[in-house]
């Protein structure tokens, strides 16, 4: 059992990863057929008992279509011909949403225009139309 460093407070178990190799998709040569070089990473968020509960709630929101209903994470690799660096693609992803799932975003607070500022902005928009209706055609009275 080792402990997967995912930020300064939160580590997960290797224990929790559970990885299997499967075949890519796609094109490929002679050796295609008989190689296993996809990984799919499932990882029980829902059952983790080293991850808070905030981070949970934001990481079954992060995650998406890639969660299942009982709330495991699957995140499959397979953009390299070599397993081992399809796994370390795989587990750098887990472990980066993890991460963005510890941020909190600040509550945007809705605010008003100066009354300045829309003076200035009616301002502007006067000379606009002033300008404007310069380009007509002269008017002969």
């Amino acid at each position: 059992m080792v402990a997967i460093a995912v930020t300064r407070s939160i580590s997960i178990d290797s224990d929790e990863l559970v990885e299997t190799a499967t075949r890519s998709g796609g094109a490929g040569g002679q050796h295609v057929n008989t190689t296993d070089s996809a990984v799919v990473l499932r990882f029980d968020v829902a059952g983790s008992p080293n991850l808070p509960d905030m981070v949970k709630r934001r990481l079954i929101e992060l995650a998406g279509s890639r969660m299942t209903r009982e709330g495991v994470l699957i995140l499959r690799g397979e953009s390299s011909r070599s397993q081992h660096m399809n796994r370390e693609e795989v587990r750098e992803r887990l472990l980066a949403l993890i991460r963005d799932a510890t941020f909190v975003q600040k509550k945007r607070r809705p605010t008003k225009p100066t009354r300045a500022s829309q003076t200035r902005r009616v301002d502007a928009k006067k000379g606009r139309s002033t300008v404007k209706a310069g380009r007509g055609k002269p008017r002969l009275d």
